[in-house]
């Protein structure tokens, strides 16, 4: 029975790792970010799983790309520009440095992290990593489509920025499309942040789930041509 009990538990996670690993691969080669070389979304994926294969033999925690680091390295290595257009400035990326050098650096400082421990890194108080992750978290939702929508909410349509989407799909539309996520979103928020952990569990099974509602359930609620629309705008 435990053996049962661990494979449940191990395919959930699996399941976890593949959707996270895909989805921020899918973020951090959308369109808007300019990168010039090809996507390996399948060999990046079977590398992270003969890692982990490693990771689990020696004990250490399991690793795949991850978010907002992801997207947020991208941005450091890009090339900004600034544009007007209709009174709203914006920022687009022109051109990204694409190199391994950064994060083969970035590696290296975690790895020699460990010569820090105990000391002085146990002086850091608690309530400031915290304090950084929440900062890292809120930077990363900058140009984020969902947020975008839901500030929409809270101004007059007369200043609505001239976006894409908004130009081609109907205000009420564009409304239901931000309530429906911000539903799911709290339904996993629910699932992944309960102090019960057998609900914590179960949380890749409810992300998973959130595809047939996209597909067959919201079509239904919005139209089609809508739906593609918004999607063709990274979330």
């Amino acid at each position: 029975m435990n053996v049962v009990s661990a494979m449940g538990l191990g395919f959930l996670l699996a399941l976890l790792i593949f959707i996270d690993q895909n989805i921020v691969v899918s973020l951090t080669n959308a369109p808007e970010n300019r990168l010039l070389k090809g996507t390996a979304y399948h060999w990046d994926l079977m590398l992270s799983g003969l890692i982990n294969i490693l990771m689990s033999v020696l004990g250490l925690p399991w690793m795949h790309a991850a978010f907002p680091h992801s997207t947020l390295h991208v941005r450091q290595l890009a090339f900004v520009e600034q544009r007007v257009e209709g009174g709203h400035l914006y920022e687009t990326i022109v051109q990204v440095k694409e190199t391994r050098l950064t994060s083969l650096a970035a590696n290296i400082f975690i790895g020699v992290s460990v010569l820090l421990l105990p000391l002085p890194l146990q002086w850091i108080p608690k309530p400031v990593l915290y304090g950084l992750f929440l900062y890292i978290a809120l930077t990363s939702i900058d140009g984020n489509q969902m947020c975008d929508r839901m500030a929409l909410l809270l101004k007059e349509q007369t200043s609505y920025p001239p976006t894409h989407y908004i130009r081609k799909v109907p205000q009420r539309k564009i409304h239901y499309f931000t309530f429906l996520q911000m539903m799911q979103l709290l339904v996993l928020c629910t699932f992944g942040m309960y102090p019960i952990p057998y609900m914590k569990m179960i949380f890749p099974l409810v992300m998973v789930l959130l595809i047939p509602i996209r597909n067959n359930v919201l079509p239904h609620i919005i139209e089609a041509k809508y739906l593609d629309i918004m999607d063709a705008q990274h979330m």
